[in-house]
This record gives C-alpha cells, sequence and structure tokens, in this order.
C-alpha cells in the first residue's frame, strides 16, 4: 500500500489535517504524519518507508531523501520551494512539486496589513500617512503579486511591476504599467512589494543601489526571502537615508542591529506568518494531498519542480 507521510515540524490545522488524512485514504493509501519533531533524526526515521511526502517548511535535504529509498513523491505545501534539495531529488528519481497559489491571498493581505500598521506609525497615536494614491511595485509578478494588486487597488494605489518573465500583456490586462528593469520599478515607487525566489541570480540582489533609487518615503516590504535581501547594503540604506523604512515576514540576520538603532522604521513578524491563515493552511494541505494521489494514479506531474 501507498505511504504517505505529512511532515511537518509547523503542524497544519486540525482541520487541514483531517481534510489530507480523507483523501489520503479515500485514494486506498496508507496515512501517517510525524508533527512537532525536534530532531532531524526523527523525520530520517518517519522516511524509511513512505512513498509519498508532503511538507511546509521543514527540509528535504539530500540527506532526508536518501533516507527514503521508496519514496516517489515530494509536494511543498506552499510557493516557495528552497527547502527541498531539487538536484538530490532527481538524482534519486523522485519528483518535486509545491502548490502555488493556495497561500497567495494570505500573504498578500499581510503585506497591505504591515503597509498600514507602518503608515499610521505602527499605531503609536501620532498622525500617520494614508496609501491612497501612492505608488506601489510588484517585484516579480506571480500568484501573489497578482493578489497584492488586487488589494492595493481597492486602497486606491498606483500599481506597477516588473518581471521579466511574465509578458507585458498579462501584466498590463490587470490594468497594472511594466517597467523593464528593477532600476525603473525602485525610482518610480515608494513602496515596494517583494516577490522574487531565492537562487543564485537573486541572492542578495536587492542592494544599495537599487533600495537608494527610490523616493523619499521608501517602504521595502518583503514576504519571500531573506536571502534576497544584502543585509549589510539594508543598513547602510537605513544609516544614510532616516525616511527608509522595512517591513518583512522573515527576521534578517542582522536584527539586533536594526531593532537597536532604528526603532519605528521596521516590523517584523515574530514567526514566518504569511500563510499562517486557517483559508491558507487547509488550501495548501489539501492541495498537496490531491496532486500526489493525481500523480500516483493517474500520472499527473503538473506543478513539477524538477
Amino acid at each position: 500500500m501507498t505511504k504517505v507521510l505529512v511532515a511537518t515540524e509547523k503542524p497544519f490545522a486540525p482541520e487541514a489535517v483531517k481534510q489530507i488524512k480523507q483523501i489520503i485514504e479515500d485514494a486506498g493509501f496508507e496515512f501517517a504524519t510525524l508533527e512537532k519533531y525536534t530532531d532531524k533524526s526523527e523525520l530520517l526515521a518517519a522516511v524509511k518507508d513512505a512513498n509519498a511526502l508532503i511538507i511546509r517548511s521543514d527540509k528535504a535535504t539530500k540527506e532526508v531523501i536518501e533516507a527514503a529509498p521508496n519514496l516517489k513523491i515530494i509536494v511543498r505545501a506552499g510557493a516557495g520551494y528552497d527547502n527541498i534539495d531539487l538536484e538530490a531529488a532527481t538524482a534519486n528519481n523522485v519528483l518535486a512539486m509545491n502548490t502555488p497559489g493556495q497561500n497567495s491571498n494570505a500573504v498578500a493581505e499581510l503585506v497591505l496589513g504591515m503597509m498600514v500598521f507602518q503608515a499610521r506609525n505602527q499605531f503609536n497615536g501620532k498622525a500617520g500617512t494614508e496609501l491612497k494614491n501612492k505608488k506601489l511595485g510588484i517585484h516579480a509578478y506571480g500568484n501573489v503579486g497578482r493578489y497584492v494588486v488586487n488589494i492595493a487597488k481597492g486602497f486606491g494605489m498606483e500599481v506597477f511591476a516588473y518581471d521579466p518573465f511574465v509578458k507585458d500583456e498579462v501584466i498590463e490586462a490587470d490594468g497594472v504599467k511594466v517597467f523593464h528593469s528593477a532600476e525603473e520599478l525602485y525610482r518610480h515607487c515608494q513602496y515596494i512589494s517583494l516577490h522574487i525566489p531565492n537562487n543564485d541570480k537573486t541572492r542578495k540582489s536587492i542592494n544599495y543601489d537599487l533600495l537608494n533609487l527610490m523616493p523619499f518615503g521608501a517602504t521595502l516590504v518583503n514576504t519571500a526571502r531573506k536571502e534576497v535581501i544584502d543585509e549589510k547594503d539594508l543598513l547602510k540604506i537605513f544609516a544614510l537615508r532616516s525616511d527608509f523604512t522595512y517591513l518583512s515576514d522573515l527576521i534578517p540576520d542582522c536584527e539586533e542591529e536594526i531593532t537597536r538603532d532604528y526603532r519605528g522604521r521596521f516590523f517584523f513578524t515574530p514567526k514566518k506568518s504569511g500563510a499562517q491563515t486557517a483559508e491558507a493552511n487547509i488550501n495548501a494541505g489539501v492541495a498537496a494531498a490531491k496532486q500526489i494521489v493525481g500523480f500516483i494514479k493517474e500520472g499527473n506531474s503538473e506543478y513539477k519542480l524538477n
């Protein structure tokens, strides 16, 4: 019998687990969970007889993949997938997938929520500013970016985007103006919502030269990956521009310096929260379960990553 393991150090909500279990068992598969584990050895032991694996932010490293000789598929319940060693998966004939779009609205609402929080001086009682008529740049126009656009338009913001991998007409169809370089986008927009992946080309690409192009009152919102930020340059822009603020769903490595020196000019969620809604939790888990069933029973490899 095909065994599907849900391995989540940070567990799904109970309702999500219930629905995942139903989908797996209705397909005639065995359902197993490993939740709130505290040591990698527990994961290595749990995957030994698994044929399919669902994870969240858990790391499917080469060691984990090689510890699972019967593994056929890994699904990351979420959009980002840099926690899967794709090279190791391919070498061991394991298909890797993600579940794009399932968490998008949750992340987009967090983006706008943090922007409102900062624009109102973090609700400290002093007069703030409004988002209406402000210029918002979307750096990478994927699923989350599109949802951010829809919500931002409700606030009356002017929205722009840069993504060299998306055709102009696709972006323009959403009523968004296209820029053809990151420099143009940053130079034009007071707010930037960052959605680029973490890879060799993007790592530390958000640097001083780019951030310093932003107009007065610059606010960078990062719900992507902390690795795309050049933190040395981040500290430099904080020091040289008193109008710069940074809002992030990922605590930077230089948190201590920012917290000590730039009070009121930053906000970091205490734990990655973009996908932490009941709806997103269920949507991503259910999608992962359905994709596993579809692959094993029908060979459906939509959303494959390797």
